[in-house]
């Protein structure tokens, strides 16, 4: 035991100061366990409380997206941008360096391609996710599709093996030719998922887009879609975090721009410093002429 003289004094020890307890900045997951909140912070800047994640996971289902031919030339100079990565476990391995030190949110579902019907698809083995280190299980929801109930499955299985392992979900709602964009719609898709576990949701944009990131109590995250001029596409997603959304996720939007490298570090402006879209056109201009 030490001596007398050597235990210290009370007061040493700020007792009188009651040790601070943070609640976690992302919405709807100060109740997540450590190991989740750990990766959801890596994915999202604990500064901003948002993301720019980007998706180059077209080609399980598309194959060789324009854009997307070779992804080593068009892919790897953009990661260092981005906050998180979306992609295959087929991406990773073969194109993916491991220094890069980007978060991944893994495609977690599969199964049919765009030569069939969409949706009818399963989620793999949980310990693939752990030897690839995901950060996010990504698993596509048909809400409302002739495979809704199959894709649900999906997302309660990934929540409840992520979970085991500390990996959050990413809930992804599928919109096929016969599904709505609306709010309507959306808002129910994305309430679906996070009711069934999905700790942050990815969907699309639309008019009234307040109404689903409200009505979701999880992060929403969005989803570029289909490729659009460089100024739409920055303005759609400064709309999409003005109403409420926690980030974006963009393939098409970024890779098929004029500029690639340009363009995600405008749309970085965006989401990260709320820079108006005609701001960050002029940066993705500036940028773009400096080459």
């Amino acid at each position: 035991m030490p001596d007398i003289d050597e235990i210290k004094e009370a007061s040493q020890y700020n007792a009188q100061i009651a040790q601070k307890t943070e609640g976690f900045f992302l919405k709807g997951s100060n109740s997540l366990e450590w190991g989740m909140k750990d990766r959801l912070a890596r994915i999202f800047s604990p500064v901003s409380g948002r993301t720019v994640m980007l998706a180059f996971d077209h080609g399980y289902i598309m194959g060789p997206t324009s854009g997307l031919e070779r992804m080593d030339l068009t892919i790897l100079p953009l990661i260092e941008y981005a906050d998180c990565i979306m992609c295959t476990r087929g991406a990773l391995r073969t194109l993916v360096p491991p220094t890069a030190g980007k978060p991944v949110s893994l495609r977690y579902s599969a199964g049919s391609t765009v030569l069939t019907e969409l949706n009818d698809e399963c989620v793999m083995d949980i310990e693939e996710a752990v030897r690839l280190n995901a950060s996010l299980l990504a698993v596509m929801v048909a809400v409302g599709g002739k495979f809704e109930a199959v894709t649900i499955r999906n997302l309660t299985r990934a929540v409840d093996m992520g979970t085991r392992y500390g990996i959050p979900t990413l809930g992804v709602t599928a919109v096929g030719k016969d599904m709505a964009r609306d709010a309507r719609y959306l808002s129910m898709a994305s309430r679906v998922c996070a009711e069934n576990g999905a700790h942050v949701v990815k969907t699309y944009f639309c008019e009234n887009f307040e109404q689903v990131a409200s009505t979701c109590p999880v992060p929403i995250v969005l989803a570029g879609g289909k490729k659009l001029p460089e100024l739409d596409a920055l303005t759609m997603a400064y709309q999409a975090i003005d109403q409420g959304a926690s980030g974006v996720d963009m393939g098409r939007n970024i890779f098929q721009a004029g500029d690639p490298i340009a363009m995600i570090q405008a749309v970085r402006a965006v989401v990260h410093d709320r820079e108006k879209p005609e701001k960050a056109y002029e940066l993705y201009n500036t940028l773009k002429n400096e080459k």
